[in-house]
């Protein structure tokens, strides 16, 4: 069934953030939208230029509208208007128990603007106790005023604490869960992506998460999930505006399979013995060029988001099909299950890929594997790419 999220927030006029990112998120990881506008903001790249809050009363008669015909399977929250809807937003929940439920407490626009007062961040911890996880930013954080830890016990939720806002070459993202079955804290560390377009960050983020939450992902698979989504959204930016401009969540294709066990096709090698003659047979036919590690291999981008690869490796005699799966080890253990035979259980790969290997009936090579950001964008993709 086709997950289904509530997204609780304020309209982004420019596109970049807010319900405008929350929609094509959920979208693009497969997911219905749907959504109860707290807040229309006239804004762009550059900054908020007004505020008009929905009142309380017609945010729940969304909420309602929604959920009494289309049901619901996860509700994220983003900037919530005014301290009177945070208050009416958490009593609503209530009517929702096993809701996972994604708070993005949302303070400010990229640009710095102030999208919460006083009241409404005070109205925050209401939400808090209804909320599955918490995801404040570094300076939200520090405006909610306590330790992870300390949000945690007293609201019994996990607590997400992101660390685009630090400095530093590496971005820290840190989970403190709530759940005894889980490590207190797990940490996600990763090369900071130099670029501007960084807004609507947050909101893709929880947005992603609650989407993965929707389909029954664990809350730190869904994190893991989540955060590759916005980094590769981030990658594919195009740069419009002449501020802090919106990511590329549409350009986000075939990077993150959302199924646990049916994988998905978008990566083929075949055998090359010149490689430079086959590069530039490639390149004319009109694929982008993303690998080159001249004499043995290149990689190539097609339109809609899958890979093709070229290799003079002797191991290459014949294509091989590459599946991308949701979850390469449950997959594996299950297709064990049923007789599979495989060649090479899951491993990680120098490559940065995590595969497992086996033959079909008629012995052509099929690749099992996990690669999320690695496959169009590892380190070494070419800058002209």
């Amino acid at each position: 069934m086709t997950p289904r999220v509530l997204i609780i927030a304020g309209s982004d006029s420019g596109g970049g953030a807010g319900i405008q990112a929350d929609i094509k998120t959920v979208t693009m990881l497969g997911g219905h939208a749907m959504t109860a506008i707290t807040a229309i903001t006239a804004q762009n790249t550059m900054g908020v230029d007004a505020v008009h809050a929905v009142p309380a009363e017609m945010v729940v008669a969304q909420i309602d509208a929604v959920v009494r015909d289309l049901g619901v399977d996860a509700i994220k929250i983003g900037m919530i208007g005014s301290a009177r809807t945070a208050l009416a937003v958490a009593e609503k929940l209530g009517e929702l128990p096993g809701i996972p439920v994604v708070f993005d407490p949302v303070m400010a626009a990229s640009s710095g603007a102030t999208l919460a007062d006083d009241a409404t961040i005070a109205a925050f911890e209401r939400l808090m106790d209804r909320a599955t996880v918490v995801t404040p930013n570094l300076p939200e954080l520090e405006a909610l005023g306590r330790d992870p830890q300390e949000l945690v016990a007293e609201h019994r939720c996990a607590v997400l604490v992101k660390g685009g806002h630090g400095t530093g070459p590496e971005v820290i993202d840190t989970l403190y869960s709530s759940n005894p079955d889980d490590p207190p804290e797990i940490d996600w560390t990763d090369p900071r992506i130099e670029t501007d377009s960084t807004h609507g960050t947050g909101c893709t983020l929880s947005s992603a998460i609650a989407c993965g939450l929707a389909q029954e992902w664990d809350l730190p698979e869904a994190v893991t999930r989540a955060r590759r989504f916005v980094r590769i959204a981030m990658r594919e930016a195009t740069g419009l505006g002449r501020g802090h401009g919106p990511m590329a969540q549409q350009a986000v294709r075939l990077d993150l399979n959302m199924s646990f066990f049916e994988p998905m096709l978008n990566q083929v090698t075949v055998p090359a013995e010149d490689l430079a003659a086959s590069e530039r047979f490639y390149r004319l036919l009109g694929l982008r060029q993303v690998v080159r590690a001249a004499p043995r291999y290149a990689r190539f981008e097609t339109e809609g988001g899958a890979t093709f690869s070229i290799a003079t490796d002797p191991e290459y005699t014949a294509p091989v099909v590459y599946f991308e799966c949701g979850d390469l080890d449950v997959t594996v253990a299950y297709l064990q299950q049923q007789g599979f035979k495989f060649e090479q259980e899951p491993k990680d790969e120098t490559w940065g890929w995590r595969e497992a290997r086996l033959r079909d009936p008629a012995g052509n090579a099929v690749r099992l594997y996990q690669a999320g950001e690695m496959r169009r964008f590892p380190p070494w993709r070419l800058d002209d790419a």
